[in-house]
């Protein structure tokens, strides 16, 4: 056993003084000393907090809150809660949410709204409104799933379902993530080109900035660095008033559905690219794991919430922006229909205006640098939850040295093949949304399963009316999942018609297995259901999950092992056509 394992072991056997209102979590009951005040006079004295212990991994998940914008001791649990005292709170909180949607409109995100808006107008706002609750739905769990359990997305997954289950999420989303930096570095380099700096100098200077930037020792420093980019974006919000917005219009598209020249093959191939682009499989991962590492407890939710929320409504404001940018683009220059790359965007919007064309420029550089901050810390993080080793941004690149190589080398490499010449950086975008679009349902009904999961969750599982959500939800992202993989692989397709009778299909299928589940209930009684725990709200605060070695096994009906088996073949014949059709185009 390492030094780091034995003080954490000895750091769970601690007692601790419960706060004000319930016990401590795990976390707290490791930061508070244990030393009860003196029992007042003739009161008799409060018995002991039980021990519990944590599930967390690495120890420097453990400690006070330090944010960029503030810090939380673990003692001032006691603080008065007015409405200062609420507003400091925030400020330290506030980041993963914040950050991972950001991260989100990244240099694909970028290239799909610019699309959306050269070729269709504003007729595609709609969409991106839509949008909002799906986010905060999904990432929401994810914001339970962290501060509950202390440990990352792909440890639960692993230690829950199996190294089979495991690495069937895991593994996928690791070629996912690398082929998503690569196409981060290709929006780097579309800025550098339109700026007129060669990219073999813009790229490797981002690469280095981005390895000083993670290697730095501290969380705190980390993230203010996220934040003096997200700053940067502001930018988006003179780009979009410079390119002359309809806003009567935009009030109209916002709310109404449509698609300008009506619900074409390509018109809903982009809409998947929209809901694809925006709602990734990533994000589950960084958030989770990002919360853990900020030490963020469950008493401090509802906070992350709000800074999931407003991340929420801020990455649908910038998308907003670069679609309506892109719309003044093709109207002022006559390219209506004729979407090339973003990097094009720039290039019309500087034969408008010089300043526009810049500023569309740098909010792409800017995009493209947060988005591969997240997405590869993402991938360092799963990383280290999968082989178990040292994978916290408060450690020192000494300290924690196969995390922090494991983030090298993937930024390495992903630049390194963009300055390759001939390099099919196109094939690799390509496969990047199938991929994403593939691996997307499956992240899901993961993070659904967990979230229904007494043992890991305690008294924070899903809620039925939020179940019911996140099924439809779920529901909906596999429909698009199979149309973006049927017309990637049969490019000639009828687009319209094949959702029409994929929609169709799930609905059948959903009677289908109705009816199959209330005839195995009737044949044979199911299994208890695990118990939730009640609990008041103020111990609701301080329930943390115990180590996931003592959790018993996870047991599924029949109904879910033929669901998750039928989704594993799904994926699996879809990989291998995936790779196929890759194989075909690269030989042209």
């Amino acid at each position: 056993m390492s030094s780091d394992d034995e003080s954490l072991s000895a750091a769970n056997e601690d007692n601790a003084v419960a706060p004000p209102g319930g016990r401590p979590s795990a976390v707290e009951q490791i930061e508070t000393p244990a030393v009860a005040p003196p029992p007042a006079p003739f009161e008799v004295p409060a018995p002991a907090p039980p021990r519990r212990q944590s599930a967390v991994l690495d120890t420097a998940h453990l400690g006070d809150i330090e944010g960029a914008l503030g810090r939380i001791k673990l003692s001032d649990s006691d603080r008065p809660r007015d409405m200062r005292t609420r507003m400091l709170t925030m400020l330290a909180i506030v980041g993963p949410g914040l950050i991972v949607m950001v991260g989100d409109n990244d240099a694909g995100g970028v290239a799909t709204y610019a699309q959306a808006g050269q070729n269709y107008g504003y007729s595609l706002l709609w969409v991106l409104v839509l949008l909002i609750p799906v986010l905060i739905v999904n990432q929401e769990m994810v914001v339970r799933l962290g501060a509950v359990t202390g440990v990352g997305h792909a440890r639960l997954i692993n230690e829950r379902f199996g190294r089979g289950w495991g690495w069937f999420s895991v593994g996928d989303l690791f070629i996912l993530n690398f082929l998503t930096i690569v196409t981060e570095f290709i929006g780097v380099s579309l800025a550098a080109d339109y700026i007129g700096i060669s990219k073999y100098i813009v790229v490797p200077t981002a690469a280095a900035a981005l390895i000083v930037i993670m290697a730095s020792g501290s969380f705190r420093r980390w993230e203010r660095a996220m934040f003096a980019f997200i700053a940067i974006t502001l930018l988006q919000i003179p780009m979009l008033l410079l390119s002359h917005p309809d806003w009567s219009r935009a009030a109209h598209d916002f709310v109404v559905p449509g698609v300008s020249g009506g619900f074409t093959s390509d018109a809903v191939l982009l809409v998947i690219a929209i809901v694809g682009t925006t709602v990734a499989p990533w994000q589950l991962f960084f958030q989770q794991s990002n919360i853990v590492d900020k030490r963020i407890t469950p008493r401090f939710i509802g906070y992350e919430r709000a800074d999931t929320t407003l991340g929420a409504f801020v990455v649908v404001i910038g998308a907003a922006a670069v679609l309506m940018t892109a719309d003044y683009a093709a109207r002022a220059t006559d390219s209506v229909g004729k979407f090339i790359d973003a990097g094009n965007i720039a290039h019309l919007l500087g034969n408008v205006d010089g300043k526009l064309g810049s500023i569309f420029a740098i909010v792409l550089l800017d995009a493209s640098i947060i988005g591969a901050a997240a997405v590869t810390l993402a991938t360092s993080y799963a990383f280290g939850d999968v082989f178990g080793m040292k994978h916290s941004l408060h450690r020192g690149f000494k300290d924690a040295k196969q995390f922090y190589v494991s983030y090298i080398v993937m930024v390495a490499l992903a630049a390194g093949i963009v300055l390759i010449p001939g390099a099919p950086l196109g094939l690799i975008t390509t496969a990047v949304q199938a991929l994403a679009g593939l691996l997307l349902p499956s992240a899901s009904v993961f993070l659904l399963l967990l979230c229904n999961d007494p043992q890991v969750l305690g008294p924070w599982v899903n809620r039925t009316w939020l179940n019911i959500v996140a099924v439809f939800i779920v529901a909906v992202l596999l429909l698009l999942s199979g149309i973006l993989m049927l017309t990637t692989l049969f490019p000639d397709i009828d687009v319209v018609a094949t959702a029409e009778y994929l929609a169709v299909a799930m609905v059948i299928l959903a009677v289908v297995s109705m009816g199959a589940l209330k005839w195995q209930r009737r044949r044979s009684p199911l299994p208890p259901a695990p118990v939730v725990p009640l609990v008041s709200a103020t111990e609701k605060d301080s329930w943390r999950m115990p180590p996931l070695a003592l959790l018993e096994p996870v047991t599924w009906s029949a109904g879910t092992k033929l669901g998750m088996l039928a989704l594993r073949g799904y994926l699996v014949v879809g990989a291998v056509l995936l790779l196929v059709k890759a194989v075909q185009l690269g030989r042209g």
